[in-house]
């Protein structure tokens, strides 16, 4: 009687480690911070502005492209954004200022997209931009490039 309650007990501990063992070990999706839309979210380190949803809309040949993305001030003053395109001798630089308190979108229809001129990048790839506002250290990130395919993006093509 002794040997059966144990068996089924080492048998029922077998089955729970068999089939949840995995949820263990593995990483959980959900637990895992990503972009739920077609831009990309700059990390905090960028200083006090906060850049969501940030990408890139070019023409058929990717020789230029407009920035679409919105800047969130938190803080009680106006913040400066510099951003800059691509990387080395031919990063294009951009500024962007944002009142305190507010929320600046990039192509939303009252606010034009940045234009980037010289580009250099055809859609469906990603381009390097660096974001640094206030004394924030700045941050580097790969944003993606998107051409008009899409109805809502056809307006932002340059």
């Amino acid at each position: 009687m002794r040997t059966r309650l144990i068996a089924s007990i080492a048998v029922g501990a077998a089955v729970v480690l068999g089939t949840s063992g995995c949820a263990m070990l593995a990483p959980q999706g959900t637990t895992i911070q990503y972009s739920p839309a077609d831009g990309m979210n700059v990390p905090d380190s960028s200083g006090p502005l906060q850049v969501r949803n940030a990408l890139i809309v070019a023409n058929e040949d990717g020789s230029e492209g407009n920035l679409v993305a919105a800047i969130v001030n938190a803080s009680d003053a106006a913040e400066v954004l510099n951003i800059e395109v691509g990387e080395g001798a031919g990063a294009v630089a951009l500024t962007v200022r944002v009142p305190a308190g507010s929320v600046k979108s990039l192509g939303d229809g009252e606010t034009r997209p940045l234009l980037i001129q010289g580009l250099d990048t055809i859609p469906g790839a990603t381009v390097s931009v660096y974001f640094q506002s206030g004394d924030g250290e700045g941050a580097r990130t790969d944003i993606p490039v998107l051409d008009g395919t899409l109805d809502y993006l056809a307006p932002l093509v340059p």
